[in-house]
Formats: structure tokens, C-alpha cells, sequence
């Protein structure tokens, strides 16, 4: 499925597993992991363009929103019969094409990060070298089942963003070491964003809509 490899990323990870794993408390924040701490809680809300590429270098374009706690929508270009859309409490891949329903729980996902303000991310991720002064990269990985592939998600640095940082996307690794990169523009930070962006219509036969 298309739309697979990003949501491979949002699977990778066991919040409890990663904080059994990382050895650093809040308190051992590096300057750069609490710059990202606090964008992150600094955000409410997000949109954003994305452009998502595989590893054969397929394209998929769309509008990416955010509102937290734990929302989030990835509406794809038109002709795409996918959505993504987390409603607070599960992320959810929607396939109106076989009218096919997946979830998982936000909580067991790295995108718990972006998601959760309250996430102490010392127990999630780190820091790694980028080769640029004006972004920051963060990777996490299970460190018990590295085979389950990982994300590094990018920030750079802009004074006019929440906490002097931009979220700028993500390159997930998976299992099989492919690689899929969402890159994002046209941000927007904190302004209004609708409850209703986050309701999707049920394409099976039977069942709950929403």
C-alpha cells in the first residue's frame, strides 16, 4: 500500500521499550534535545504542506494539520484514496479504495512526540550530527529490536517559529532498510485549526461512522 511506509514509522517504536532503553533522564537534556523540547511544547497546533518519497522516488503530495493532544491529519493529493488521521486516541489509515480500516495507538507510536507535549522526549530520541548548524536531527529507535527500523525527524533553526525551531519532516528506515522521506513547507504554527479536521467517514459496509 502507497501509503504504508509513513505509517511504518509511526509502528516502530515501543514507548515502554524506549524508556526502558534510554539511559538519560529529563534532567541530562542536552541544550539542543531541550531547544526541541520546548518547540514541541510550544506548538498546538501545525499545518503544513508534505511531499512524501520512497525509495524508488515516488512522490505523494498533501496537507498535513496538527492540534494536540494526539490529532493529526495527513489528507493525500487528490486521487489518492488514503487518509491518515490520528482523533486522539488511535491512528487510523483509512482505504477507501478496498474500504479498509487500520489503527494503531497514538501512544505506542514515535509520532507520540509530536503529538504529546507532555512526552519527556529524553526517553525517546537523541540527537544526531546533521552537517548543518541550522538543523537539528533527532532519530529514535527501539534499542532492544532494532529491526524494527527508525525515524529521524528534522528541525531547523528560525527565531520566528515557536522555541526558535521548524519542524521540517522525517526519513523513516524501516525493517528492510527502506527509506521513505516527508518533507514539509508552508508551516503554520498555532493558529486556529477545526475539531472537525479530524473526522473521517467510514467506507466499510458495517460499522461506526465518524
Amino acid at each position: 500500500m502507497r501509503v504504508l511506509p509513513l505509517l511504518g514509522a509511526f509502528a516502530l517504536i515501543s514507548p515502554a521499550a524506549a524508556q526502558a532503553a534510554a539511559p538519560a533522564p529529563a534532567a541530562a537534556l542536552s541544550p539542543d534535545l531541550a531547544q526541541v523540547q520546548a518547540h514541541l511544547r510550544a506548538v498546538t497546533t501545525m499545518t503544513a504542506d508534505f511531499t512524501q518519497t520512497d525509495r524508488n522516488g515516488a512522490t505523494l503530495t498533501g496537507t498535513l494539520q496538527i492540534k494536540k493532544p494526539g490529532r493529526v491529519r495527513f489528507q493525500y493529493q487528490k486521487g489518492v484514496p488514503l487518509l491518515v488521521v490520528g482523533d486522539g486516541k488511535a491512528l487510523i489509515m483509512i482505504d477507501y479504495q478496498v474500504k479498509q480500516v487500520s489503527r494503531w495507538p497514538i501512544g505506542n507510536t514515535p509520532l507520540a512526540l509530536l503529538l504529546d507535549p507532555n512526552k519527556d522526549i529524553a526517553r525517546y530520541a537523541r540527537i544526531v550530527p546533521s552537517g548543518d548548524p541550522e538543523t537539528l536531527l533527532v532519530t529514535g529507535q527501539d534499542a532492544k529490536h532494532r529491526e524494527y527500523g527508525s525515524i529521524t525527524v528534522a528541525f531547523r533553526r528560525s527565531a520566528g517559529a515557536p522555541g526558535g525551531l521548524q519542524l521540517d519532516g522525517w526519513t523513516v528506515l524501516d525493517a528492510q532498510n527502506n527509506r521513505t522521506t516527508v518533507r514539509l513547507s508552508n508551516q503554520r504554527f498555532n493558529s486556529p485549526v477545526d475539531d472537525s479536521a479530524f473526522r473521517w467517514n467510514d467506507p466499510r459496509p458495517v460499522g461506526p461512522h465518524h
